[in-house]
Parts: C-alpha cells; structure tokens; sequence
C-alpha cells in the first residue's frame, strides 16, 4: 500500500504554523461523502458482498501503542494495522518508529502519522477501508488524523474517538441507548460553517442498569465517506464491544506487539 500524495504527508519538522496550513489543505481536500466501489451492508454481513461473486471488503483497523526509554519517557510509537475480510483476520502488521514531537491538541497526525504510514507500507493487502483509532472531520481544521491519512493514501477511512475534540453536539449525549446516533455540528472552534455536520456520537453499545452508563463513540468521516455512513459502519462492526471491531483487534495487536518486545 503506497502513498498517493507523499508531498501530503506529516512531516515534524514543520512549524506549528505550518502544519495548521497542511491541516488546513487537507481538508479541503477531503471528500466527506460516500465515495467507495463495496457495498457498506457486507461489512457486517459478508453474503451481501458475494451476491455478485465478488469478495467481502478489505477492512484495516489502525491503533497505537507506545514504548519508553530507560528515563521512563515515551520515545517511539509501535503503529498496528490488522486487516480484516468478512470479519476475518487476514494480516496484521506493526512498525515501530520514533517519536519526534510531543502530543500537541489538533496535531496529533504529525506525532502519531510517520508510523501509521511505515506500519500500512508493510500491509501486502490493499484496504478498501480504515479505521483509525481518532479524529477524522471532527477537528479544528477537518483533518484529523483519520482524514490526514485518508488523503495520504487516498483510501476511504474513518475517525473513531472516544473523546470528543471540538464541536457540539445536537443533543444530550448522557446515558443513550444503544442504536443512538446524535449529529456533532461545528462551531466557531472549527473552520466550518457554523451548523455543518462533522460526524455522530454513536451509542454502541450500553448497560442495561440504570446505575452505569457507557460513553458514545465520537464518529467521523476520515476521507470518501459521508458522516451518516461512517456512524452506520462503525455501529455495524461493534459487534460485541464498544469499539468497532476492527480498531479492537488492532489496539489488542499493538498491545501484544509491544509485550513481544519487550520479552
């Protein structure tokens, strides 16, 4: 899997101010709309892809594991990408590079990108999907890290976050069923117009007990998909546990990666 556009990809040793105006560049460059040959449905039901012959979609989960030094300090990222088909694993790969810049709020693709792009170089499959442990169009400037990489590779991609970076939501977000999916508009934090739909908090799953409550999954596009869509697959692959699945299978990855090494 190789980059499309390397002239857009994170590079650490820019400014502060010149990595806003990569940000800014890539999202509008963006597409925030459906822009994919698979059918969205085989996702969570492989026979939907087959009516024709054809295979189920290759879907790329993308998470992050850190390692330290001997001082205790955080000095290289270990990137994970498992490849799923039908709800298989296919492959997974990891790559493990160093850290060039501290977490920056809204620059997280120019700490945490270099290695997302070193561990999908080594994938020997083609995703016709990703989904990034992250921000996508909900973002100051609509390029978060799912977005950053979707432009990258020109790949459709998704942002799944478990916190939600700028916006507003439409509605209450606390103790939602299951199924709930609330629009996160922008507003003056975002360089959208005010109202423009980012992305969804999506409910995948919660307690039945009034006593607990589960928080919503903050979902949106990355690049060639819309925000209704994103929330609808992301909703459909969290089978069993919050997380899509695909993003669980990597985090699990890149948290055995890095016990391997360290054995």
């Amino acid at each position: 899997m190789h980059d499309r556009r390397p002239d857009l990809a994170p590079d650490a040793d820019l400014s502060r101010g010149e990595m806003e105006a990569l940000q800014r560049e890539i999202g509008t460059l963006a597409t925030f709309e459906d822009d994919f040959a698979f059918d969205p449905d085989a996702l969570s039901n492989p026979l939907a892809s087959t009516a024709d012959g054809g295979k189920p979609p290759v879907v790329g989960g993308v998470d992050q594991s850190f390692l330290t030094n001997d001082a205790g300090d955080q000095d290289r990222a270990l990137s994970a990408v498992v490849a799923t088909r039908g709800g298989e694993v296919i492959e997974r790969v990891h790559a493990v590079t160093p850290l060039e810049i501290p977490y920056i709020p809204g620059l997280l693709s120019f700490r945490e990108g270099a290695p997302i792009l070193a561990a999908l170089e080594n994938l020997s499959v083609d995703p016709d999907l990703c989904l990034f442990d992250g921000s996508g169009r909900i973002h100051f400037r609509q390029a978060g890290i799912a977005t950053h990489m979707g432009v990258v590779r020109d790949v459709p991609s998704i942002g799944v976050a478990k916190s939600l970076l700028c916006g507003m939501p439409r509605e209450d977000t606390d103790d939602r069923p299951t199924g709930t999916k609330i629009p996160i508009e922008s507003n003056a934090r975002v360089d959208a117009p005010d109202g423009t739909v980012l992305g969804y908090a999506v409910q995948t799953r919660q307690y039945d007990s009034p006593n607990r409550s589960i928080n919503p999954l903050y979902v949106s596009p990355g690049h060639r998909v819309g925000p209704e869509t994103a929330a609808d697959i992301a909703f459909a692959l969290a089978s069993s546990y919050k997380l899509p699945e695909p993003v669980r299978l990597a985090d699990k990855y890149a948290d055995d990666a890095k016990t391997s090494l360290a054995e």
